[in-house]
Order: C-alpha cells, then sequence, then structure tokens
C-alpha cells in the first residue's frame, strides 16, 4: 500500500450488516476510485465424524440455485468470538454441536472489492442437538453427509462450486494426508 495512499471516503449504503463506501487512492499514475464492501467477517466449519464431512444444500438467491456447501455464517453476534460462532453455524443449520474446533485456514472470500475474512475450522467430536434454520433458506436446506471419496468427487467434478467450500474440504484432505 506504499504506493497507493488513502486521501478519502465516504459511505455510500449501509444494510443490516454491511456498509458500502467509495475510497479514493493516489497511485504513481494519478487517482482510482473504489468500491468497497465493508464485511464482519465471517467463519467456515469443516464437520468431520471421523467417516463423513457434513455439509448442507440450500438456495442462494444471488447465483439462482441451490449449493452444496460447509456450514458457514457471519460474525454479527456482538463480543461472539470466531470459534463461537462456528459452533453456533454448526448446530444451527446441521444440528450437531462440535466438541473440538482447531483453525485450518483463513481466506479473504473477493479481495477485489470486499474485506471479508474468513475463517475456516475443522469441527471435530460432534454431538447431535437440535437445528435451529435462520431464515428461509436454511429452513428449506438438506443436511447432506458425504465419505471422503464422495467430497473428493465433487471437487473433482465441479459440482461442488463455493469457494469457501472448496478450501474447507481441501484443507481437510490435507490434514488427513489425501
Amino acid at each position: 500500500m506504499t504506493r497507493f495512499a488513502l486521501v478519502g471516503r465516504r459511505r455510500v449504503a449501509r444494510t443490516r450488516f454491511l456498509t458500502v463506501e467509495r475510497a479514493y487512492y493516489t497511485t504513481p499514475d494519478g487517482w482510482v476510485v473504489r468500491e468497497i464492501v465493508r464485511h464482519p467477517g465471517s467463519v467456515v466449519v469443516v464437520p468431520w465424524d471421523g467417516e463423513r464431512v457434513h455439509m448442507i444444500r440450500q438456495v442462494r438467491v444471488a447465483v439462482g440455485r441451490p449449493l452444496l456447501e460447509l456450514p458457514a455464517g457471519k460474525l454479527d453476534v456482538d463480543g461472539e468470538t470466531p470459534e463461537a460462532a462456528a459452533a453456533r453455524e454448526c448446530a444451527e443449520e446441521i444440528g450437531l454441536r462440535p466438541g473440538r474446533l482447531t483453525p485450518l485456514h483463513t481466506a479473504y472470500t473477493s479481495p477485489g472489492f470486499t474485506d471479508e475474512r474468513c475463517m475456516i475450522y475443522l469441527a471435530e467430536d460432534l454431538a447431535p442437538v437440535g437445528s435451529d434454520p435462520q431464515g428461509a433458506e436454511e429452513a428449506a436446506a438438506e443436511h447432506v453427509a458425504l465419505t471422503l471419496e464422495e467430497a473428493a468427487a465433487g471437487l473433482a467434478d465441479g459440482s461442488i462450486t463455493d469457494a469457501t467450500t472448496l478450501i474447507g474440504l481441501y484443507a481437510l484432505l490435507r490434514r488427513l494426508g489425501r
């Protein structure tokens, strides 16, 4: 950033949890304007029971179809740690509470326009609890449990397309030496 200096910014829009701002930078070649989506951050959980990875198939209205994903959610509860958010999302979405969470990876979801930082956790020692879907998409979602071979096939054939799910599954495979 030493060659890009922020000279100003202003809020363009604010939603329930996102802020869009317009930022003005000087560069070696003049100046540029960029719209940036400010995001509170997110978590993704890789629930692994030793035999299967637990996922959720839910409609994503932004892309107009259901996607097979790992449980995930925003860091939108004041004072909640990322680990607590990961445990909460896992229980809400698939009805399994992790007894142990291990950080696997951290990734920026789309750094060309947003500062969203996603923390990915391996969830183990899973205990059944009542799920608590939040919103219409989660209420209509389906819990899917895949073997490692089935998950790897979904990565290979392109049927799993969510970026943070791809990262989480590859991290699990790497961790298990596959």
